[in-house]
Formats: structure tokens, C-alpha cells, sequence
């Protein structure tokens, strides 16, 4: 039986790839900042309550839209960790149909350390934006549902 992957499952197995090149949790944490450096920017006009996830110690905004079935993923955040934390989950989620980023468990975040590697706040914060990721999913599937 062949074993197919999903795209969802390669960038994740990239991602701890990455991550074991490290040794230790410090330049993990700064390789996270680094990644969140390099996320594209967030239209101001998406900066409001509207965007915000709640549950965030952090300010982090998030923006969601359907481009040929895709989920596309934008965010911002005015915490150099967590803009990397939700840039890793744009790089798994963005691109992917409703119906993936609804069923994906993302077992890269166990994986590489991450759950484990930060204070219960980020944790919740963490959960969060997985969570607003889900709600515009299935917010997406439902809307242009055949």
C-alpha cells in the first residue's frame, strides 16, 4: 500500500526537520522570532477587534479569505515569538482546503518541542489562533459550499 502523504504532513515533517537542527530550546525560540520577521505584512485595515484573537496575552490579528477553494491566512502580531508561532501555522494551514485545515491535528507542534517550550499563556495563546485558524475554515467551507 503506498503511503501518501499529504501537503499538510510534508511541510510539517520540514518544519521538524528544521527544528532538529538545533540543539537546544534557545535557538529554537530564536529561530521562531526569525521566521516571524519574515512574515509578510497585515493590511491595517485588518487590525481591528474583528481580526483579534481573543485568548492572546499577545495582540495578534488574523485574516482569513477563499482564493479558488484555498484558505489564505494573514497575520500580524505585536509579539516577535508569537508572530513566529503563527507564522509556522500559516506555513502549514495557508493554501489548504476548509476541509484539511479542519481535520489536521498539527503533530508538528509536539513534535518539535513547542507546546512543551512555553509558559501556559502562550500555550492558551497558541491554542487560540489554531482555533480562529479552524473557525474560518469551516466559516469558509460553509459559505461556498456547493
Amino acid at each position: 500500500m503506498l503511503n501518501l502523504m499529504s501537503a499538510i504532513e510534508r511541510i510539517e515533517d520540514e518544519i521538524v526537520e528544521e527544528f532538529e537542527l538545533f540543539d537546544d530550546w534557545a535557538d529554537k525560540y530564536q529561530y521562531i522570532i526569525e521566521l516571524g520577521q519574515k512574515l509578510g505584512p497585515l493590511a491595517d485595515k485588518y487590525k481591528d477587534d474583528n481580526h483579534r484573537i481573543k485568548g492572546c496575552q499577545s495582540s495578534v490579528w488574523l485574516h482569513a479569505y477563499q482564493k479558488e477553494g484555498r484558505v489564505h491566512f494573514e497575520a500580524d502580531s505585536d509579539s516577535t515569538f508569537v508572530k513566529g508561532e503563527i507564522a509556522l501555522l500559516i506555513r502549514v494551514l495557508s493554501e489548504r482546503s476548509p476541509k484539511e485545515i479542519i481535520d489536521t491535528d498539527l503533530r508538528f507542534l509536539d513534535k518539535i518541542g513547542l507546546r512543551q517550550h512555553i509558559a501556559i499563556t502562550r500555550a492558551n495563546g497558541l491554542a487560540s489562533m489554531i482555533k480562529q485558524m479552524k473557525l474560518y475554515a469551516v466559516g469558509l467551507q460553509s459559505t461556498h459550499a456547493n
